[in-house]
């Protein structure tokens, strides 16, 4: 049986991990955690070197009106909701003009799936943002968003990720991935599209020139061997199309969620899941070059933990999130780069920003 020092060893020699491997060491233990943390460490010196990075973005909130109101989440309102809101052209050019102010340079998106809207719609946003911030990126939009405007617009996925891509999309957000595993996904969020169709959508936005984010949203009711199956689904995808910019780790919070209420799910991932999937994700995923550390889940403490756990980058300033504010991630909304200077500083690691695309400022 391989143990987790055979393991790591291989790995520092260029070994690919297989699956049965990753599983063994998102289940260390003791002092083991630190080794597998210490040889993410080193792996991601060498890939990446020392450099943290990070990117002065604002995310937009522009409904929280929702078709799926997924158990893991708090902030989404059915249109009738005490609470539940759409902004109009003007509300949303005001919010522009506030990221604007904040000098970002990434624009996001992070707004509930609204039932009544369509590949129009969707084109309509990006163009009141890209009328206002030109030279702004806009990073937007789920699979679900796309497969739910392909399905209201009788339009395939393709066509929908063209016209938004022609109306400014810059990047597509690799969100509403949760965990792919489709026993996993009828739990926690069966209004969305399948790990398949997820897949599928990703792959061709790829293949039109449009990279994303890849996500995995853990802590839930999954097991370690979906997280592995998850993060083999990503490395796949990645050796045939290279379109995945960074992998983002999403901790589920629990605090005010119907899963974690109705006894569906437990109070998170602990502080040994948060490193160990970052590390081993560093080490599984060969072919990805960055990992976020996810400080708006985790907090800023073990956040700077996980910068010498195989993460590379802080994620972005983002102003506001709703979203995880929400579901219970009190301070979530903001970090100012004073402060992720310091926790760098601290570990000995030099900040520095970044645009989406990793190019440094």
């Amino acid at each position: 049986m391989r143990t987790i020092r055979t393991i790591l060893s291989g790995a520092a020699g260029g070994d690919r991990l297989t699956g049965e491997e990753a599983l063994i060491l998102l289940s260390a233990k003791g002092r083991d955690i630190f080794e597998v943390c210490t040889a993410a460490d080193r792996l991601r010196e060498e890939k990446v070197g020392p450099v943290v990075t990070y990117v002065r973005n604002q995310n937009i909130h522009i409904t929280n009106i929702c078709k799926n109101l997924c158990g893991f989440c708090a902030f989404g309102r059915r249109a009738t909701d005490e609470g539940a809101f759409c902004d109009d052209r003007e509300a949303l050019q005001e919010k522009v003009r506030q990221a604007l102010k904040n000098r970002v340079t990434e624009i996001c998106l992070l707004s509930g799936v609204h039932p009544d809207f369509g590949a129009d719609r969707y084109a309509t946003i990006l163009s009141v943002v890209r009328e206002i911030a030109p030279a702004v990126h806009i990073h937007a939009f789920s699979p679900d968003e796309v497969s739910h405007a392909a399905a209201r617009s009788g339009l395939t996925t393709r066509e929908v990720l063209e016209l938004l891509k022609s109306a400014g999309l810059g990047s597509l957000q690799g969100t509403a991935a949760e965990i792919l595993v489709d026993s996993v996904r009828e739990v926690i969020c069966p209004s969305k599209v399948s790990t398949a169709e997820w897949v599928r959508i990703i792959r061709e936005a790829h293949a039109l020139g449009i990279f994303s984010t890849a996500t995995i949203m853990y802590g839930t009711c999954e097991t370690p061997a979906d997280r592995v199956a998850h993060l083999s689904i990503l490395r796949d995808i990645q050796d045939e199309t290279g379109g995945f910019s960074e992998l983002v780790p999403l901790s589920f919070l629990h605090q005010n969620t119907r899963l974690y209420r109705e006894g569906l799910a437990p109070a998170g991932a602990t502080g040994r899941e948060d490193l160990l999937l970052i590390a081993v994700a560093r080490l599984f995923l060969d072919n990805f070059q960055n990992i976020q550390v996810p400080w708006g889940k985790v907090g800023l403490k073990l956040g700077q933990l996980a910068l010498q756990s195989g993460a590379n980058d802080l994620a972005g300033t983002m102003f506001s999130d709703d979203v995880s504010v929400s579901a219970g991630g009190s301070g979530a909304d903001y970090l100012d780069p004073a402060d992720m200077e310091r926790i760098c500083r601290d570990i000995g690691r030099e900040l520095r920003q970044r645009l989406t695309d990793y190019t440094l400022v």
